[in-house]
């Protein structure tokens, strides 16, 4: 539960801080302080606390005042009541002016929502108005192109009519004339013709032809042949050309390798002959020497 305060001071007066204690003492910032120690045989039982009776500090001062010495009550609060009421009733008929200021203040401003509505509904009447008149020219300049459009297809369809009934006559004279060039409208005569008539011509044409081209197929054949036989004849003459140089020249190399082994010996009897001639020589010399030093 909160402690309850002190109620705030009225106006023009502030509360102060003072000692309602039996007992003055100095107020300071910051109270002495001191440490201190005992020692005492666990076993003894504690003393009852003393009474506390703070230390006297400070100077006592007193003062006798004498009834009406100070001041007198009925002179002096006549002015400040006058002030009082004054300011009372001065503050009171503020408070009524301003109470019919914002009266006024209020009727002002329903007056001017009121003008305000009445305006707001007059521009959304006539913005409506704009709208209902554009959606009318809109709706009859839609009309308008759509009249345009059919009558543009109406002159199209018309016109289209009359090129095609002039393209037509003009088409038909000449499909005629084409297939009249064509034969559409036929000669039974010519027609009995290209029917009977020229089939077996045809007929026999090919026969012939295919003979012919079957004489011509056997003509190939047998040259082909004939061309096949003396391709062949001929790669046997140039593996028996090939069999007989390549026999020549095992013979020429088998010559020569004689050849360069007679060339060889007779070489290294030559350097043996030489040789022993050298041999004999020395060995002449040798003896040569021998007996000039005997």
């Amino acid at each position: 539960m909160a402690k309850p305060r002190t109620p705030p001071a009225v106006a023009g007066r502030a509360h102060a801080d003072i000692q309602t204690e039996t007992y003055l003492e100095e107020l300071a910032d910051a109270p002495p302080a001191a440490t201190a120690g005992t020692q005492t045989d666990a076993l003894l039982d504690r003393p009852p606390s003393p009474l506390f009776v703070p230390a006297k500090s400070g100077v006592d001062a007193s003062t006798q005042i004498q009834h009406g010495e100070l001041f007198n009550f009925d002179l002096e609060v006549e002015p400040i009541l006058e002030v009082l009421v004054g300011k009372t009733l001065e503050q009171g008929l503020m408070e009524v002016l301003e109470e019919e200021e914002l009266a006024a203040l209020r009727a002002h401003q329903d007056e001017f929502e009121q003008i305000r509505a009445a305006e707001l509904a007059e521009v959304q009447r006539l913005e409506a108005e704009a709208a209902r008149r554009e959606q009318e020219r809109q709706r009859r300049a839609t009309q308008e192109r759509e009249r345009l459009a059919r009558e543009q297809s109406v002159k199209a369809k018309v016109a289209a009519a009359a090129y095609a009934r002039k393209y037509l006559n003009t088409v038909r004279t000449a499909v005629f004339s084409k297939l009249l060039v064509e034969g559409a409208f036929t000669d039974p005569l010519a027609q009995e013709v290209e029917e009977q008539f020229l089939p077996g011509i045809l007929q026999n044409v090919s026969q012939r032809l295919a003979l012919r081209a079957a004489a011509a197929a056997a003509a190939d054949g047998v040259v082909s042949a004939a061309l096949a036989r003396q391709r062949l004849a001929l790669g046997q003459h140039k593996q028996a050309l090939a069999d007989e140089a390549a026999r020549v020249a095992a013979l020429e190399a088998e010559r020569l390798a004689m050849l360069a082994a007679e060339e060889e010996s007779k070489r290294a009897a030559q350097e043996a002959a030489r040789a022993a001639e050298e041999a004999a020589l020395a060995a002449e010399q040798e003896e040569s020497e021998e007996e000039e030093d005997d």
